[in-house]
């Protein structure tokens, strides 16, 4: 018993994730990819699915195409916006785009958005565009 008294013991976490960070996590992988499609226009994910075919489960790799998002003003410049689900988040008040000067400078941008993403500052914004997608059940009577 001499030993186990040496370690410090503690309840068992719950299995659920966390929201907040399971949202930061995947529009981080999300604008990662729009990093990759800067890098080769042709970029396209690959979604792997399990199917039954012929009484057997088999794992499918489907490519899918990537969005852009981010497109160009006629003085040339580039708004790039950020999907949280279908819409893109407003960032301010009527505003969902950030202006970029050039397709050059759209790197750092997706960095800086990175950043932001990690320490928490798009939260509120996500928690919004996540509400957008729900539609409330009625109970019939």
């Amino acid at each position: 018993m001499a030993v186990l008294k040496s370690l410090t013991f503690t309840t068992i976490p719950n299995p659920g994730g966390d929201p907040v960070l399971d949202r930061r996590t995947k529009l981080i992988a999300r604008l990662e990819e729009q990093k990759l499609i800067l890098k080769d226009p042709n970029y396209t994910r690959i979604v792997r699915n399990w199917v039954k075919k012929d009484g057997e489960r088999v794992m499918v790799e489907k490519q899918q195409r990537v969005p852009l998002w981010w497109r160009q003003h006629p003085n040339g410049s580039y708004a790039l916006f950020v999907r949280s689900g279908l819409k893109p988040i407003e960032f301010e008040k009527g505003k969902a785009a950030i202006s970029v000067p050039s397709l050059d400078k759209l790197p750092s941008v997706i960095d800086t958005l990175i950043t932001a993403v990690r320490n928490g500052e798009l939260d509120e914004q996500l928690v919004q565009g996540s509400k957008v997608g729900m539609v409330k059940k009625t109970k019939a009577a």
